[in-house]
């Protein structure tokens, strides 16, 4: 009997290693050719198995499958598209299987965040249903880092060491010219529940007065006259101050400070920019004057300074997805465990699909300080490894290398379009 073959696909923001997860799954598959066959890969994510655009990664050279560990982006294309339930919605997933059974695929690899694990969930349990055998794993990434189980989710650790270290150039610049010019900066970070990615921000100061000087998390009710008062405080004590804030910052009614009135694909509220609402309550309120900036994309692509330790995590869950998958395992998603702190020390194990789906895990309250403006020692200890280790990647003519992937499209076995 011939060995199956394994559908990948992307889903949600990508990250600068995400692509290193699926150089994971194809390197690790191509190993065991006599029970994987090929590794097809979605184009743009799950809809790509739905409107059944698959890619043909075979036809990539080892050397472009290596290459994708120090590419950031998604190399095949990602998505926002949520498979509502299997009762709601049957035929997408009737489709999915449709499409796995004509191109006799018999492996399923997710990889994406909570949004994702559901969809991998589901399309597991559509598939006992209709009796079809299909080992579908989730593969983590995110950078927001609130998947549960895991210590941390791959993509996270690299956005921390961006926004780490663009808090600490940054200061530097402000507080050389806060005599005569700009006196607060607020830089806005991604988060829309979860402060992981600005507490990342306080490691750019160790001692007593450095910046970062606040805070801005969402788990902490937003109070406009606090924030204004610990501002205009850091200005007379320090000459300057800088901001990181969380996109998801909201007022104790759970309001938005920067909502935008929209819905993504997933249901979530569009967030419209909290930096420059801050910057203009400090014009307002203070008078001083200010720059402000987002990092936006810029914090999940800088792929030039990743994390060695979060390259080599998105790498092994990858390839821990496929071997669950050799041994028979379902439903499932492979986890970093930490063993230690000091030294970094983990391993991978697995959490059910079916608990990680659609949970949030948000900062505990001990790795805030009391006033919500700062991290604790315990939130440092357990952020500090993560952003450890350099993984540049090759440069070529001043830029960075990347993989040129042919991304050649398996021929269509399927006579009806798919309308999503």
């Amino acid at each position: 009997m011939a060995p199956k073959n394994a559908f990948y696909a992307q889903s949600g923001g990508v990250t600068a290693v995400i692509n290193a997860s699926a150089a994971g799954v194809i390197e690790t598959a191509r190993k065991h050719g006599d029970r994987i066959g090929k590794v097809f890969a979605g184009r743009n994510g799950i809809t790509g198995a739905l409107k059944e655009e698959l890619i043909d990664t075979s036809h990539e050279t080892d050397d472009e499958i290596r290459a994708l560990i120090h590419t950031p982006g998604g190399a095949f294309g990602s998505c926002r598209h949520k498979l509502r339930n299997i009762d709601e919605n049957r035929h997408e997933y009737e489709r999915l299987i449709e499409v796995f059974r004509a191109h006799d695929i018999g492996y399923f690899f997710y990889n994406g965040g909570g949004d994702s694990q559901d969809t991998a969930f589901k399309v597991s349990q559509m598939a006992e249903r209709m009796g079809y055998p299909l080992n579908c794993i989730g593969i983590p990434k995110t950078v927001d880092n609130d998947l549960p189980f895991t210590d941390c989710c791959p993509g996270f650790g690299s956005v921390a060491k961006y926004v780490a270290t663009s808090t600490l150039e940054a200061s530097l610049d402000i507080q050389s010219m806060c005599d005569t010019s700009t006196k607060v900066f607020i830089l806005e970070v991604m988060g829309r529940h979860a402060g992981w990615i600005a507490a990342a921000g306080g490691l750019a100061g160790k001692n007593p007065g450095d910046a970062p000087h606040i805070i801005v998390f969402p788990e902490h009710p937003f109070e406009r006259e606090a924030f204004l008062n610990k501002v205009d405080q850091c200005v007379k004590d320090h000459g300057f101050c800088v901001v990181v804030a969380s996109e998801g910052a909201q007022y104790e009614d759970g309001r938005f400070l920067a909502e935008a009135g929209q819905k993504d694909a997933f249901g979530h509220t569009q967030l419209g920019g909290v930096a420059p609402t801050l910057a203009n309550m400090v014009k307002q309120s203070l008078g001083h004057k200010y720059h402000w900036a987002v990092a936006d994309y810029l914090q999940r692509s800088a792929r030039h300074i990743a994390s060695q330790t979060d390259v080599e995590q998105a790498y092994a869950v990858g390839e821990a997805a496929v071997n669950y998958a050799l041994e028979g395992r379902n439903g499932i998603m492979p986890i970093i465990k930490r063993e230690s702190s000091d030294p970094y020390r983990w391993h991978i194990s697995e959490a059910p699909l079916n608990e990680v789906a659609n949970q949030e895990k948000k900062m505990p309250i001990h790795y805030t300080t009391d006033e919500g403006f700062g991290i604790t020692a315990d939130c440092r200890a357990y952020l500090e490894p993560l952003i450890q280790g350099e993984a540049f990647p090759p440069f070529e003519k001043g830029l960075p290398k990347v993989a040129k992937l042919e991304n050649r499209p398996v021929e269509k076995k399927l006579k009806a379009d798919f309308k999503l």
